[in-house]
C-alpha cells in the first residue's frame, strides 16, 4: 500500500456570538482537517491545531512541504514518516507550525493503521484501561458584553445542569475582574461541582502568584497557563508558592520540548496537545516522559470532533497514575460553546453532551477502526474554504 495524495480540508464558518480568551476575540469558527489517500482506496483522517489565518499557512505546509516528502511511501511506516518529515523540518521549525501541520498528517495515518488491521485506534494502542472517560465541560469564554458575571453565572449553571461534574472557565482578563469572575461562577454552582481556570499565558508569575492563592481560595482545581510558555522560571516558582495544582503544556512541542518541561517539574499537570505537538507518534514519546516522571496527563482538547475522537483514544490508552484500586480517572476536555464542526461534521455524531446527560458525566468510546468516527462528505463542501 501506497499514499497516494494529501488533502487539507480547511472549514470555516461566522459565529453568532463573538468569543475570546486573554489574548483575543474572534468571529469565525475554523478548522483544519487532513485527508490522506491511498492506493488500495483507504482514507485515514487527521487535524492539524491551529485557527483562524493558521490553518491556512499549516494548509500550505501539509500540501507544498510534506506532501511531496511522502508520496509513494507506505502509509504504515508510521516512525519512518515521522523522522522523514522532522528532520527535513527541523531547520526550518523545531516547533509551531510545521509540528501542527505534521500532527495531523501522523493522526491520519493512525486512522489508516487501524482501518488497515479492522481496529479501534485505542487497540493499536495497547488496549482501553476504562471503556467510559468522564469530561469535563469547558466555556464560560470572554466575551465584549454589558455583564460577563452575569453570562458566566448562567453558562456555568447550564453545564453543571447539563451533567458535567466538573468545567473550566477563561480567565485573563487583569486579576480583580478574573477573581470576581471565578467568585461569580463558585456561587453559581457550588462546592460540589469542579472548577478549573485558564489563564491562556495571561500574566508574569509576579501577577499569578497573588491571583493564585485568590483561586486557591475559591477552591480552584488547577491554574492553567498563568504564564508564557516560554516561563519556565515562572512555572517553577507558581508550582513552589501554591497548594494548588499548575497545568501547562498546550503550547510546548516534540519529546525534546516537553522533555524539559517535565523534568524541570514546571507543572503539576501535563497538558499536551495531541494536534499539534507532533501527533499520536510523538504523544506516545511524550507519555512515556511523562508516567516516568509520575506526571498526571489530562489532554488539551480544542478542535472538530476528529480531534475529540482521537482524544477519547487516547485516555482511555492513558494507564492509571500511579496505578491503585481506585485510581484518578483522566478527563476529556470537552468545549460546550456552539460548534457546527464538533456537532456536524461525522456521518455518525459522537453525542457527547448527549452521553453526558444520559450518564451522569461521562463518555464510550468510538467502536469502528481507526479513528472510529467519517466526516460527512456534504458538510465539508458546504463549509471548505480552501
Amino acid at each position: 500500500m501506497k499514499i497516494t495524495s494529501i488533502r487539507s480540508h480547511v472549514l470555516q464558518y461566522g459565529l453568532a456570538e463573538e468569543l475570546g480568551y486573554s489574548q483575543q476575540y474572534y468571529l469565525k469558527r475554523t478548522t483544519h482537517l487532513v485527508e490522506i489517500s491511498t492506493d488500495e482506496g483507504l482514507t485515514g483522517w487527521g487535524e492539524c491545531f491551529g485557527g483562524g489565518d493558521i490553518a491556512f499557512a499549516n494548509k500550505a505546509i501539509v500540501e507544498r512541504v510534506i506532501q511531496p516528502m511522502v508520496l509513494g511511501m507506505d502509509p504504515l511506516a508510521r516512525e519512518v514518516i515521522w523522522h522523514k518529515v522532522y528532520n527535513l523540518l527541523r531547520d526550518h521549525g523545531q516547533k509551531g507550525m510545521p509540528l501542527q501541520a505534521l500532527s495531523g498528517v501522523d493522526i491520519a495515518l493512525w486512522d489508516l493503521a487501524g482501518k488497515v488491521h479492522g481496529v479501534p485506534l485505542y487497540r493499536l494502542l495497547g488496549g482501553a484501561f476504562r471503556e467510559r472517560i468522564p469530561v469535563y465541560g469547558y466555556g464560560m469564554m470572554l466575551q465584549r458584553v454589558p455583564d460577563l458575571k452575569e453570562r458566566f453565572a448562567a453558562d456555568s449553571a447550564a453545564i453543571r445542569d447539563a451533567g458535567y461534574r466538573a468545567m473550566k472557565m477563561k480567565i485573563g482578563i487583569d486579576p480583580k475582574t478574573d477573581v470576581e469572575l471565578v467568585e461569580t461562577v463558585r456561587n453559581a454552582i457550588g462546592d460540589e461541582t469542579g472548577l478549573m481556570v485558564d489563564a491562556n499565558h495571561a500574566y508574569t508569575a509576579r501577577e499569578a502568584i497573588p491571583l493564585g492563592r485568590e483561586l486557591e481560595r475559591l477552591g480552584v482545581a488547577w491554574f492553567e497557563e498563568p504564564v508564557a510558555p516560554e516561563d519556565r522560571q515562572g512555572y517553577r516558582d507558581l508550582c513552589t508558592a501554591l497548594d494548588m495544582p499548575i497545568a501547562g503544556g498546550e503550547g510546548e512541542f516534540t519529546r525534546w520540548g516537553f522533555r524539559d518541561l517535565i523534568r524541570e517539574r514546571c507543572v503539576d499537570v501535563l497538558q499536551p496537545e495531541v494536534c499539534g505537538l507532533g501527533g499520536i507518534t510523538e504523544y506516545l514519546k511524550v507519555r512515556t516522559l511523562a508516567e516516568a516522571h509520575f506526571l498526571p496527563i489530562v489532554n488539551h482538547v480544542w478542535g472538530s470532533a476528529v480531534a475529540v475522537a482521537t482524544n477519547m483514544h487516547l485516555l482511555a490508552a492513558l494507564p492509571d497514575l500511579p496505578g491503585s484500586a481506585h485510581p484518578v480517572q483522566p478527563m476529556l476536555e470537552y468545549d460546550t460553546t456552539p460548534n457546527r464542526f464538533r456537532e456536524e461534521l461525522l456521518t455518525e455524531p459522537l453525542r457527547v453532551g448527549e452521553q453526558v446527560k444520559e450518564s451522569g458525566g461521562t463518555v464510550a468510546l468510538p467502536g469502528g477502526p481507526g479513528l472510529g468516527v467519517e466526516p460527512d462528505p456534504d458538510f465539508l463542501k458546504s463549509f471548505e474554504v480552501s
